[in-house]
């Protein structure tokens, strides 16, 4: 198996080590596979996807939120139009949903001593074109004003002080920890190996030429190095000397909703646009937004916290978020609220993305600032960043084997009854419903644990099966799920973790388990 765990040793070379297994770190990882095979990801956590790229909004950005003239923009727009190649093949779905922008009476209030027509014909006419000229001079395609009847008919829950919309029809969604793994998988597939639980702590650098990635591990050997290390990226940097920039972590939290009782409350992203005077916090803003799966989210908070391991959420913060979307979203189903979670991003001080090769240690390269829309711009970052590598010495010449697909499990509810009958006969665990809320056999939980790359926590098989992440959720699964690990990687149920060294999930047997599944 070319997937090497926290427990083997490393190898002594590699020709290209990536720093971080977040959705960057796994996308260049995969793209470098079309190219060479000995690549390395290392990550310090008991997964990929571990940091931002489990805890964000799985939105596939157009760029129309961002600053004209930025790296972020050019990449956000140019990863948007590369999404459906890049993600071919890997069996992870994108969904292009939308993004309704809205515009209300309160985007130039009355009180402003603006005569009503002029008021008016500013909210109607001249803020939606130029909404619409701002995007197409990005290079986005398909925007289109709506009027407030049309707004209405689109989204008929939204705020009745709307008056006019802008439908952008390339905002997509897609699972962004599915999307990490499926990337590091398919570098797998392709050569690549994946080492977790193994933290960088330093690098060699000789005649002004990084020389090797020093581990807690061992060392490896290499003549290439891509920090791709999220809100760590500045730390990781300075190990080489090849710093000269500082990440200031930012919290955001976003609340999750029952899909049984929200998932027809908005068909598209939405949000109301506010004028940039009108912004009180470094975030585009937010909004209501489906999940991948169906799910509806409200959010993003923003604020600063000098912590980069803070991902508490408070009272307050879930008040907040409701008190900010109540006028866009008036009668919104508050009760139907099962999860509030939030995700450190990685911002510099400049607030924009900071890509390119060190001028001190050759073939270092930084991929850092990655926030959103770090998810959206993945392909076009990768593709950048290949680029730089090919400067660098990184072959030119396309791999002839190189596998275009990741096969991907059969996820049990969304098969026919004819499918999952054929399944069933062929074992009787696909019919052991683990997680009733998802639908989750206990095969799919197998299947995770002996996965390409094994999840080995709760976690782990979480962002794999959706496991928990249901209407009770965990209350009926995670027992189950516990036993279900513990059985397949031979170990005491008491030594199964959340996420992890240090999270156990029980202190103890106070009598005897059996979990549903552990036979």
């Amino acid at each position: 198996m070319a997937y090497v765990n926290g427990q083997r040793p490393l190898p002594s070379r590699a020709g290209l080590v990536v720093v971080g297994g977040g959705v960057i770190g796994c996308s260049i990882a995969r793209e470098a596979t079309r190219f060479i095979s000995d690549v390395v990801v290392i990550e310090k956590e008991s997964d990929v996807a571990c940091g931002t790229s489990k805890a964000n909004n799985a939105e596939v950005h157009s760029g129309i939120g961002e600053d004209a003239g930025t790296l972020k923009q050019k990449l956000n727009v140019r990863g948007n139009q590369l999404y459906d190649e890049f993600v071919r093949g890997l069996g992870v779905e994108l969904k292009r949903q939308g993004l309704l922008i809205v515009i209300t009476q309160r985007t130039i209030p009355r009180d402003g001593g603006m005569p009503e027509e002029e008021r008016m014909e500013l909210l109607t006419r001249k803020i939606p074109e130029g909404i619409v000229a701002y995007g197409e001079n990005a290079g986005i395609k398909g925007l289109r004003i709506l009027t407030r009847d049309e707004v209405f008919r689109m989204e008929p829950n939204v705020t009745r002080e709307a008056v006019a919309g802008v439908f952008d029809p390339t905002y997509g969604l897609i699972s962004p920890y599915k999307l990490t793994i499926a990337l590091a998988e398919h570098a797998v597939i392709n050569g690549a190996k994946v080492f977790l639980n193994t933290e960088v702590t330093g690098f060699r650098v000789e005649g002004g030429a990084v020389r090797a990635v020093i581990t807690d591990r061992g060392e490896i050997e290499t003549p290439m190095v891509v920090n791709a290390a999220g809100v760590f990226a500045d730390e990781v940097a300075d190990m080489a000397g090849a710093g000269g920039f500082v990440i200031h972590p930012r919290k955001g939290a976003t609340l999750l909703f029952d899909r049984q009782v929200t998932a027809e409350y908005v068909r598209s992203s939405v949000a109301e646009f506010r004028l940039p005077g009108q912004r009180t916090t470094q975030s585009k803003g937010g909004g209501a937004m489906p999940t991948a799966e169906g799910n509806l989210q409200l959010g993003p908070t923003a604020i600063e916290t000098d912590d980069k391991y803070d991902t508490s959420i408070s009272a307050e913060e879930i008040e907040e978020i409701f008190e900010r979307f109540h006028y866009l979203l008036p009668d919104f189903p508050r009760d139907a609220l099962i999860s509030a979670f939030s995700g450190v991003r990685a911002p510099t001080l400049e607030e924009d993305f900071v890509i390119g090769a060190s001028e001190a240690v050759r073939g270092f390269v930084n991929v850092a600032g990655i926030q959103s829309p770090g998810l959206a711009s993945a392909p076009a970052i990768a593709e950048m960043v290949l680029g730089i590598l090919h400067e660098l010495g990184l072959s030119r010449e396309p791999r002839p084997d190189f596998d275009p697909v990741r096969p991907a499990p059969p996820k049990f509810s969304e098969l026919s009854n004819v499918e999952r009958n054929r399944l069933i006969r062929e074992d009787p665990r696909w019919g052991n419903v683990i997680c009733r809320c998802e639908t989750v056999t206990e095969m799919e939980v197998v299947n995770a644990v002996h996965s390409i790359i094994p999840a080995t926590n709760m976690d782990a098989v979480k962002r794999r099966t959706r496991t928990g992440m249901g209407r009770c959720q965990g209350g009926f699964c995670h027992n189950r799920v516990a036993a279900i690990l513990a059985r397949e990687l031979g170990i005491p149920v008491t030594e199964v973790t959340k996420d992890g060294e240090g999270s156990p999930v029980f202190l103890g047997v106070a009598k005897e388990f059996l979990g549903g599944a552990a036979r």
